[in-house]
C-alpha cells in the first residue's frame, strides 16, 4: 500500500521527526495535535476549553487536507493534563462531531512543554 505525506500550512509544523498525517489506502492516521497556533507555532491559551478547540482545529485542517473530513474520523485519543478538565475538553469535543462521536479513549499524561493541557491523535477512514 502507498503511503501519502500529508502537510498543511493550517496546522503546526512538526516539532520533531514526525509526519502531520500519513494517507494510506482509505485511511489517514493524525500524529498527536497539541494547542499550538500554525501561524505562531505558540500555544493559542492557558484554558483547556481554548486548548481542545484549536487542537481540533488542527486535526481538522489535516483531515481536510487530505480530502475527508472530521465526520471521517473513526477513533481519537485524547490525553489530558488533568482528568478534572475532562468535562471542559467534552463540551467543546463534541461541538467537532456533530455527525456522531468516534470511539475514543481519554487519559490523563504529563507533557513535555510546559503549559500545554491536551493533546489528540485521530484516525480517519473514508470509502
Amino acid at each position: 500500500m502507498r503511503k501519502e505525506f500529508i502537510k498543511t500550512d493550517n496546522a503546526p509544523v512538526p516539532k520533531g521527526p514526525y509526519s502531520q498525517g500519513i494517507k494510506t489506502g482509505n485511511f489517514v492516521f493524525v500524529s498527536g495535535q497539541g494547542p499550538f497556533d500554525p501561524k505562531t507555532g505558540k500555544p493559542t491559551s492557558a484554558d483547556v476549553e481554548s486548548q481542545t478547540r484549536q487542537t481540533l482545529q488542527n486535526i481538522k485542517a489535516i483531515v481536510e487536507k487530505a480530502d475527508l473530513s472530521m465526520g471521517d474520523v473513526v477513533r481519537v485519543t485524547v490525553f489530558l493534563k488533568n482528568a478534572a478538565d475532562f468535562s471542559k475538553m467534552n463540551e467543546v469535543y463534541k461541538s467537532f462531531f456533530a455527525d456522531g462521536p468516534p470511539t475514543r479513549t481519554t487519559v490523563e499524561a504529563n507533557f513535555v512543554t510546559p503549559g500545554i493541557l491536551v493533546t489528540i491523535d485521530a484516525i480517519a477512514y473514508h470509502d
